[in-house]
Order: C-alpha cells, then sequence, then structure tokens
C-alpha cells in the first residue's frame, strides 16, 4: 500500500539525513540495517494496526526473530547490550516504518534499559545488588524468551510528572507485595505479558521518594483491562486502562530495589527522553514521503509536482525544521550521563520539546506541500500527521512541562527562590 518508495529511501541512511553512517558504531550500522530489512513489511501493516486499532503483534514477532526484545538486555544476561545511545537511533528508525511499533517497543525496552547500567552505576547497599541481580536475572529472561513488557506511567493526575506520589498502591505482604490501582492510557494494554508498574509503597505520610518499580504479571489474578481504544492517533499501542485489585506479586517482582527509582530519576534525567525517537522517526518518514511524492515516485501519483516555487519552498522549510531536530537530538542523545551539567539536563528538555513540536510542524506542513490526494487513507501521511499530534502530550515530559521546567531553569539558579 504505496510504500515501495521506502525500498528505496531505507538503503542508505545518510541519504534522508537521519544519520551520519561514518558516525556510527558497528554494532549501531548492523541494528539500523536489521531494521531495515523488515520495515518495509511493518510500514505496509501500518495501514491495518491504524485502521482496526489493533496492537501490531506480528512486527513483534518479527522484533522477537530479530533478538530485538533483548535489545537493551545487558550482554552478560545474553542481550544485544545496547546502550541509551543505540537504543534511540533504533528506536527512531523503528519509527521511520510504524510508529506505534517504535512507540511502544520504547515502554517495552525501558524496563531494561532502567535497570541496567544505570542501577549499577548508583551507590546501592550489598543487599541491594545482591536482589537487583538476582530479580533482572528473572526478568532478562523473560526478554530473551520473548516476553514482552510495557510501563504504564499515567494515572491521570500529576503523578507521572512528578508532582505528587502515584495513586498506584504496593502494600507489603508475605513473600511480596500486594497490588492496588489504576493506570490509564496504558500502552500495549492486552498485549503485554508484564506490567511494569510505577506505584507507591503503602506507607504512613507516603511522597514521591517511596516510589517502586514492580512488574505485574498480566495474567495474575486481579488484573484486568477495561475501557475502548479509538484515539486520534498511535492507534496501534491499544493504550487502555489498566486495573488492579489485591494483586500479588513475590518480592522478585521489583526491577528496582525499594528507594531506587526516585535516585535514578533524579540522577539521570534523559530517562525520560526514551519516546523522543518515535517522534523524530515519523517527522523524517513524512518528510521522504514528501520528497517522494513531489518526485512522482509514489505509486498511484502520476504527476511529478516539484517543479513549482510553492513546493520547492515547503519542502525546504521542512528540511530545516527536519535537520534543527535531528542536531539537537543526536547532541543530547549523546550526552546520557549519570548527573548531567545544568546545561546538559536544559538541553534535554528543548530536545523533547524541540522534536515533539516540529514533528507535529513538519506532518502538518507536508499535509499541506503535497495537497489533498495525499490524504487519502491508501496513503501513510494522514497517519502520521495524526500520530504527530501525540507526541506533544506524552508523559511525563509534555511540551508544557517541558516549557516550565525550561523556563524556570534559565531564569533561576539551582534551589535559587525569590524573597
Amino acid at each position: 500500500m504505496n510504500s515501495d518508495y521506502l525500498k528505496e529511501y531505507s538503503k542508505s541512511a545518510d541519504a534522508n539525513t537521519m544519520f551520519d553512517a561514518e558516525a556510527l558504531t558497528e554494532q549501531q550500522r548492523e541494528l539500523i540495517a536489521k531494521v531495515d530489512e523488515y520495515g518495509v513489511a511493518w510500514a505496509e501493516r501500518a495501514f491495518k494496526y491504524d485502521r482496526e486499532a489493533s496492537f501490531p503483534t506480528e512486527n513483534y514477532d518479527d522484533l522477537k526473530e530479530m533478538g530485538f526484545l533483548g535489545l537493551c538486555v545487558p550482554e552478560r544476561f545474553g542481550g544485544l547490550g545496547a546502550d541509551y545511545r543505540t537504543y534511540t537511533l533504533v528506536a527512531s528508525r523503528i519509527a521511520y516504518y510504524c510508529g506505534s511499533t517504535a512507540n511502544t517497543f520504547n515502554m517495552h525496552n525501558a524496563n531494561a534499559l532502567w535497570t541496567a547500567d544505570m542501577v549499577d552505576a548508583m551507590n546501592l547497599t550489598d543487599e541491594q545488588r545482591a536482589q537487583q541481580d538476582r530479580n533482572r536475572q528473572i526478568h532478562y529472561g523473560n526478554m530473551l524468551a520473548g516476553k514482552i513488557y510495557s510501563q504504564p506511567f499515567s494515572e491521570g493526575g500529576g503523578a507521572a510528572a512528578g508532582k505528587h506520589p502515584f495513586g498506584t498502591i504496593a502494600t507489603p505482604t508475605e513473600g511480596g507485595w500486594l497490588i492496588n490501582g489504576k493506570k490509564i492510557f496504558a500502552s500495549l494494554s492486552g498485549a503485554a505479558d508484564y506490567y511494569g508498574v510505577l506505584c507507591t509503597e503503602d506507607v504512613e505520610n507516603p511522597s514521591y521518594a517511596d516510589t517502586m518499580f514492580i512488574a505485574v504479571p498480566a495474567e495474575a489474578e486481579g488484573v484486568s483491562v477495561v475501557g475502548d481504544w479509538d484515539p486520534l492517533g498511535m492507534r496501534g499501542t491499544v493504550s487502555r486502562t489498566l486495573l488492579f485489585k489485591d494483586v500479588f506479586v513475590p518480592e522478585t517482582s521489583q526491577l528496582m530495589p525499594r528507594g531506587v527509582y526516585i535516585k535514578a530519576a533524579s540522577q539521570y534525567p534523559h530517562m525520560f527522553m526514551t519516546l523522543t525517537p518515535c517522534y523524530i522517526g515519523v517527522a523524517q518518514a513524512a518528510y521522504d514521503f514528501s520528497v517522494a511524492y513531489l518526485r512522482g515516485e509514489v505509486a498511484g501519483v502520476n504527476v511529478k509536482r516539484r517543479m513549482y516555487p510553492t513546493k520547492q519552498f515547503g519542502i525546504a522549510e521542512m528540511y530545516i525544521k527536519l535537520q534543527q531536530a535531528w542536531a539537537l537530538f543526536h547532541r543530547v542523545t549523546s550526552e546520557f550521563k549519570r548527573s548531567p551539567s545544568r546545561a546538559e539536563r536544559l538541553r534535554a528538555y528543548a530536545c523533547q520539546y524541540t522534536v515533539m513540536e516540529y514533528c507535529a510542524e513538519i506532518c502538518a506542513a507536508a499535509v499541506r506541500v503535497c495537497g489533498g490526494q495525499a490524504m487519502l487513507k491508501t496513503f501513510p501521511l494522514e497517519r502520521m500527521y495524526r500520530d504527530s499530534r501525540c507526541g506533544a502530550l506524552m508523559l511525563p515530559w509534555t511540551s508544557e512541562i517541558c516549557i516550565d521546567r525550561l523556563g524556570h531553569g534559565l531564569l533561576y539558579n539551582e534551589n535559587e527562590r525569590d524573597d
């Protein structure tokens, strides 16, 4: 369905400006090439998943076959050992073919990325390290066996943005925990095998510091998926509501030791940027489609439109924004580290905001420059346009949150307050 042009556009990474091939590591080149082997099929299937608002199960079968469900699992545990930068490059390439697959792939991989090197570098007790190694051996093993993990954040309030404790509660009980609560916009609902739930330990006067990160089996008694899923965009994420009613999970379900999540969140702010690659990949796809469309290289488009000055002007403006977004994206994803500087932290907010806003602007410009025929559902552009509208709304770093934190951070020094 009008994805034949991708067979040519996907052959050269630097031809469509996504990557400088010379700057990639051998592992990164190999992983991106593997995505390109499967990607055109994902682009074809994206029409069906979008139309039905159904989960991209076939794409996940491919990801399992590729070994990508263990992409961020460290090599010493049997995974591919992709670091943060490598993950962002691979995820952006997946999004180039199917935004919903990349969006949900983020949820799965964050469960491994967050619990690997970041936790290893932190100051843990011997008991915490032993617990972490025991537990992640189990969960990484599940991923390598083909199990899918989700990561439901939202609850309808400010918890996901760090404004107050999560309303989902983990109560200690013999041998483990009882989970009670609700998560909304829970991507992969009904498709994931485990839900990596952020919840609050049941203590007196809880705070955000009491956040726990616990893997809840989808088949556990008391877990249910409710509600419909018929959104504007990113329809293949199937982000229905999750309910937890007295769900028992064992001690080994902890993805991070007690009290460690808040430390990771404060020391590694870039961990909340793992959705950014999805939207820059969609922006690139919209741009490349527009070029192919105006050149008459898309099936069903028999007229070239590239000779008109207004089309050339429109494409040039899209290209400039895309280059700006990629430049910031590459710099910021290369700055991932423990305890980044104030400038690096603020630049991360700027990157998140730029990518999410520019993705929507580029896709909107693509609709205008291509014209009415390109809005037919036999073409991917109208889906990209709808998908692009979702990025600015996604927690924990919505565009509004990024602007709020940027404005404050630029005008106030650390711990500075008005008298």
